[in-house]
């Protein structure tokens, strides 16, 4: 099925449901005894408790299981920027994904506004009635000081997931690719293509994963020494850690005798010449959305020997829906305070891990979604790495 026909699939589902999230009362209410207790005079109760030690809420409310799905709509996945209220169908979707797949209560929180300080102090105000955000489809570079500023801020956990759920996923996804062809970390020479949410974060989780040897690219080509007058904060970051070779030029060069392209940029970036261009049995993970830098057919036809993208029908997909719901359902469940690198770090293992190496193939890189027991993997894994 095409891309048009998912849209007029989904258009007619959401009319008929009005959206796709409900609230719903854990209790019952039939009779004047229930509301007396879950409501007033009852409540009152757990209300004075709460304000005699704030931590309280986590025990008498729904904050220990609520997440706020938070976006101002200025960078929707395939649709750029159309706003806080045209983005609410994909936040409902996010909040369904996590019912889903991690118990966990989202909620999505839709603004009206794009500008920094707004955002943030519109989440701190909000940030009393639930144990977690996530930040969803806000542009870069704002997107990097919210976040960074929240973390600082508040005492739940603030969390990205355009950066950094994709970076678990993808981060997973190459582990396992170069576990399938028996090749060491160290020895994997990367490309990233695209500096923007996805393209800083997935760079420096490779870095981390100890994938030294990175080329990483925006539109005007390699981030090298060359450049660094063009270059702000975020930009600077990167070249400090890539390019170690200080190679100028553009993706024709940079894919030059590599083993990884990771592709978060445009479509038909990458061509077969290029492909070819790379070392014996090539990755190519083609990530752009809708349609990748290069169709997967071309790709293994140039020699690649694994090739992902983020269509629905590509094998091993990547779908940050494997990261999300059980990093929160991890963190919700231990109280943390926060999402450490360490916590990110042991969601990629723990996603890698979960097919053994005798099962892994071309093809089954990354579980799917619907697979027992994934998200319950990540959740113990990242609960496990707390401090």
């Amino acid at each position: 099925m095409d891309n048009t026909e998912y849209y007029e699939r989904s258009v007619r589902l959401h009319a008929l449901n009005k959206g796709k999230l409900e609230v719903a009362s854990k209790v019952p209410i039939e009779n004047q005894d229930n509301i007396s207790t879950a409501c007033l005079p009852g409540v009152a109760g757990p209300c004075m408790l709460i304000a005699q030690d704030p931590e309280n809420a986590r025990r008498y409310t729904l904050k220990a299981n609520t997440v706020a799905v938070v976006s101002d709509g200025s960078s929707v996945p395939g649709l750029g920027n159309i706003g806080g209220l045209a983005s609410l169908p994909m936040m409902e979707g996010k909040a369904v994904l996590f019912k889903k797949f991690g118990n966990v209560d989202a909620f999505p929180i839709c603004l009206d506004t794009q500008d920094a300080d707004e955002i943030i102090d519109t989440i701190k105000k909000i940030a009393p009635g639930f144990g977690g955000i996530c930040l969803e489809s806000i542009s870069a570079p704002g997107c990097f000081d919210i976040e960074k500023r929240l973390k600082a801020e508040l005492g739940i956990p603030v969390f990205h997931d355009n950066q950094h759920g994709s970076a678990v996923v993808i981060g997973a996804a190459a582990i396992n690719a170069f576990r399938f062809l028996g090749k060491p970390h160290y020895e994997i020479r990367a490309v990233v293509c695209g500096t923007g949410v996805v393209g800083n974060a997935i760079t420096k989780m490779l870095v981390q994963l100890g994938i030294r040897d990175i080329i990483i690219l925006d539109s005007n080509g390699i981030i090298s020494p060359s450049r660094i007058s063009e270059f702000g904060e975020e930009k600077i970051e990167l070249l400090e850690m890539t390019n170690k070779d200080g190679i100028s030029g553009g993706l024709e060069k940079a894919v030059w005798n590599r083993d990884l392209f990771i592709g978060v940029s445009k479509q038909g970036v990458l061509t077969g010449e290029m492909v070819r261009s790379m070392r014996r049995n090539p990755v190519i993970f083609a990530l752009a959305n809708p349609e990748p830098e290069i169709k997967p057919e071309l790709a293994k036809s140039a020699g690649a020997r694994i090739v992902l993208t983020a269509r629905p029908d590509s094998p091993s997909r990547i779908s940050n829906a494997l990261a999300f719901p059980g990093i929160f359902r991890g963190v919700l469940d231990i109280g943390a305070k926060d999402i450490t690198e360490k916590m990110k770090i042991a969601a990629v293992h723990a996603l890698a891990g979960f097919i053994p190496k005798e099962k892994l193939s071309e093809e089954y890189l990354l579980p799917s979604v619907f697979e027992e027991g994934v998200s319950e993997a990540v959740a113990k894994a990242v609960a496990g790495a707390w401090r």
